[in-house]
């Protein structure tokens, strides 16, 4: 499977490309997602072959697609609050910076997280990889009692906002109203997925998802709302060179990338766990007794450092995603499982896992570099000029057309019973504000349902 000569070389080129160019379209357009793409080129891989595209090219457009697609789907997340599942948690700090009018910085950062992330990734691979390879069948053991440990974490360092004047018991409180919305989404994430055979979608692309009503109420829908609801407007754009330290940019792409490589080897658990995970090291507003903790333009830095965390998981993810189906046989995301077969038919394989040598994985790593180059500046220039777009619409009626989008799309790719689930999520993702907790909570909507399955 493994070509070489320069028409070979010339042809891998164009293959990074096509996936490329899939990637910013997935990634800027809510609602599809790089699974989407690689359930259709997988469908259409015989038809393909016969015009001399073969597999493992097919295998490139489809690696190359999901790398392009963490770049990107910050930038429908942060200007209009309709995040996929990965970026979910971003929403409510990239808004927020969008607000201050620090948009294109928020996406700045993103793309330096995601960069950072794949530069981190490579590093590590070996050890990393030598570590799972030997602690896999433990960890896939204990699933249930690690994700146990991660509520009781999300719970206990939960402190709501500091008023002067409250007493040292309040923190409680907020840590009551954080159980009370991480069981109220979970229950909710119970519900979806039991009765998830109940969507009967109008545009069959791809295996229908219940996440994408369950996570654009929870953390997209929700966000709009308040908007609509305090009148918020967009401010002018300000694009001054970033403000956040580099100790900071360094830490927050650590943090996410070291999150994302952990979840990539466990069944079950997507990056926006790992999201999760990152957002209990990386603090923003509220997280502090006291004053806030600001960069120099006065602007939380603990928003602007997890915007890089969670960019850097998802690419961090989707790079290790490959790595454990080298190394331990696994799929752990769509694009894996369609990579799996589309070189399983290649080589004779038509069922189980295909496995990797060295010579390939390394040119699937160049694969990795040469997208997330091209992706890094195309996520910048798409950040610093959408706001021109943005400026010309009335921020109001911007929502009330984003909201009346997502319902459209969400009842075409999901049916009515998507709906129904979209509108009960979307007051429920209301209530992390209203009780000054971290949304990061409204995550028992897939946690608990994952924890539940492993017990």
């Amino acid at each position: 499977m493994f070509l070489t000569g320069d028409i070979s070389i010339f042809i891998i080129i164009l293959s990074v490309l096509a996936g490329y160019f899939l990637g910013v379209f997935s990634g800027l357009v809510p609602g599809i997602h790089t699974n989407n793409f690689a359930l259709l080129l997988v469908a259409l891989s015989p038809m393909m072959s016969e015009y001399g595209i073969q597999p493992f090219y097919i295998a490139i457009i489809i690696l190359s697609n999901s790398i392009a697609h963490t770049f990107h789907d910050v930038i429908p997340a942060v200007f209009l609050g309709a995040p996929d599942s990965d970026m979910a948690l971003a929403v409510l700090p990239g808004h927020r910076l969008l607000l201050d009018g620090f948009g294109a910085e928020a996406i700045r950062l993103s793309a330096l997280g995601s960069a950072g992330s794949v530069v981190f990734s490579m590093i590590i691979v070996l050890p990393l990889a030598a570590i799972f390879s030997i602690a896999y069948p433990v960890l896939q053991e204990s699933i249930a009692w690690i994700l146990i440990f991660i509520v009781f974490l999300m719970v206990a360092t939960e402190k709501g906002e500091y008023i002067v004047g409250q007493g040292s018991l309040v923190h409680y409180k907020y840590k009551a109203y954080a159980v009370v919305l991480f069981l109220l989404s979970g229950v909710l994430g119970l519900f979806a997925f039991e009765m998830e055979g109940l969507m009967n979608p109008f545009i069959n692309f791809g295996a229908p998802s219940i996440l994408l009503p369950l996570l654009s109420g929870l953390f997209g829908a929700s966000q709009l709302v308040i908007s609509l609801l305090t009148h918020s407007t967009i401010p002018p754009q300000t694009f001054a060179k970033m403000t956040l330290s580099g100790k900071r940019i360094v830490r927050g792409i650590i943090t996410g990338s070291a999150a994302g490589s952990i979840v990539a080897w466990l069944p079950g658990i997507s990056s926006a766990i790992a999201a999760v995970l990152a957002r209990l090291v990386i603090r923003t507003d509220f997280d502090r007794e006291g004053e806030d903790e600001v960069d120099s333009d006065g602007v939380d830095a603990g928003s602007k450092e997890f915007i890089v965390s969670v960019s850097g998981v998802n690419t961090s993810n989707a790079i290790f995603g490959l790595v454990a189906l080298s190394v331990i046989g696994k799929t752990r995301s769509g694009a894996m499982v369609a990579i799996n077969d589309v070189l399983g038919v290649a080589s004779g394989v038509t069922a189980g896992v295909i496995t990797l040598d060295t010579s390939m994985l390394l040119l699937f790593f160049g694969v990795i570099l040469l997208t997330a180059f091209l992706s890094y500046f195309s996520t910048i220039m798409i950040g610093n000029n959408v706001h021109r777009v943005l400026s010309r619409i009335d921020y109001s009626k911007l929502c009330i057309g984003v909201l009346i989008g997502l319902a459209l799309m969400i009842v075409a790719f999901t049916g009515f019973f998507g709906l129904l689930i979209f509108i009960i999520a979307t007051p429920i993702g209301m209530l992390a504000p209203f009780f000054k907790v971290r949304k990061s909570n409204a995550m028992g909507v897939i946690l608990l349902p994952v924890i539940l399955y492993f017990m």
